[in-house]
């Protein structure tokens, strides 16, 4: 038997805060969505002035993330981006329902190794959402200390 760490909500409420918080001082209105591991979401919050879009689209960056245990923008990177034409993933954005992401706002939230959820953002362009997302994740390193180590960056794929 093997014990996992679960993401719970107090956690994913600090990593939407430090989310808002960025986005606030970048000046962008997002909708961030914090998954757990099965890509269900513990919290989605639309910022006042969000698309209406956004709640669904987050969710699904955050979905992505912690399925497949990699930032969404991975999939389409060139030259090697697996969701590109050509390569071995192409058409993996329409698995799912089309629900799967292949785009810049999601990233997989790594706690000791292990993928423990997904963070999802929408709203600003790519380098705004990366911004927020990477400020939810370092939220919560933050929070751990030095008890847990949380993988605090934008290009992760595990």
């Amino acid at each position: 038997m093997r014990q996992t760490f679960k993401l719970e909500r107090a956690e994913a409420r600090l990593m939407a805060a430090a989310a808002i918080a960025k986005a606030e001082e970048i000046r962008v209105f997002e909708t961030v969505c914090i998954a757990d591991d099965g890509g269900h979401p513990l919290l989605i919050e639309r910022m006042d002035g969000a698309r209406i879009t956004g709640p669904q689209i987050a969710w699904n960056k955050a979905f992505t993330a912690a399925g497949h245990k990699r930032s969404t923008h991975l999939f389409n990177q060139t030259p090697n981006g697996p969701a590109l034409p050509g390569n071995e993933a192409f058409g993996i954005q329409w698995s799912f329902e089309g629900r799967f992401a292949v785009f810049v706002g999601g990233y997989p939230i790594v706690v000791d190794g292990e993928v423990v959820g997904g963070v999802g953002l929408s709203g600003g362009n790519g380098e705004q959402d990366t911004a927020c997302g990477v400020a939810a994740l370092k939220a919560l390193q933050e929070h751990f200390g030095s008890k847990h180590h949380v993988l605090v960056q934008a290009d992760i794929k595990l």
